[in-house]
């Protein structure tokens, strides 16, 4: 128990630490003389900083695993919604402290930690927001597994992006432009358009 607080203690400070110095000058010795111990008692628990950064990245990770997907209203008419809620929690687990996100995603080394969890989270968040599709009414679209893949890729990647930078674009315009996105693309074909290699009236082109 002790251990695995003086553990979060090193992972407290080293998050601020980043956030205050940058990670070039995010020494060692500054995240030891934060968290109130000795260079010595760090490096009982992690061999430098970029072990680190590899576990907060791994927390941050598993910090950002969506609660939500089982409390949804399903019914008819409510698919924006449902998308909306989809992205503002993208948004929200990234929204802490977007210099210390940016110094994450740029400086990490990839431990087999991180890719397990990486892996692993992107496993589940793939899984609830398929079978969130399944059940959904107004979805339209004609494969459930890439529709879900690409969805989760697409509001990762554009939400860690902007999060790492806020000011290129204002959150809520943002959030607006990408729920409008993905709600078309869920609806699917509008209803009478011809598939692709289809003529309108259905026949092969």
């Amino acid at each position: 128990m002790r251990a695995e607080l003086t553990r979060e203690r090193i992972l407290t400070a080293a998050a601020h630490v980043f956030a205050e110095h940058g990670y070039a000058a995010g020494t060692t010795n500054r995240i030891a003389e934060r968290a109130r111990i000795s260079i010595g008692s760090l490096y009982q628990y992690f061999p430098n900083k970029d072990a680190i950064l590899a576990k907060l990245l791994v927390r941050h990770i598993d910090h950002g695993t969506w609660t939500q997907a089982d409390q949804l209203d399903l019914s008819p008419g409510s698919l924006e919604a449902t998308v909306r809620t989809l992205v503002r929690d993208a948004i929200d687990n990234h929204g802490d402290d977007p210099q210390l996100l940016r110094i994450m995603i740029e400086e990490a080394s990839f431990s087999q930690e991180l890719l397990d969890t990486i892996d692993r989270h992107g496993k589940t968040r793939v899984g609830q927001v398929r079978d969130l599709l399944a059940r959904h009414p107004d979805v339209g679209v004609r494969d459930l597994d890439t529709a879900a893949e690409l969805i989760v890729f697409t509001v990762e990647m554009n939400t860690h992006k902007l999060m790492a930078d806020p000011r290129a674009i204002p959150v809520e315009t943002f959030e607006n432009e990408l729920v409008d996105m993905i709600t078309r693309y869920l609806r699917g074909p509008a209803r009478g358009a011809p598939r692709p290699g289809e003529t309108a009236e259905g026949a092969p082109g």
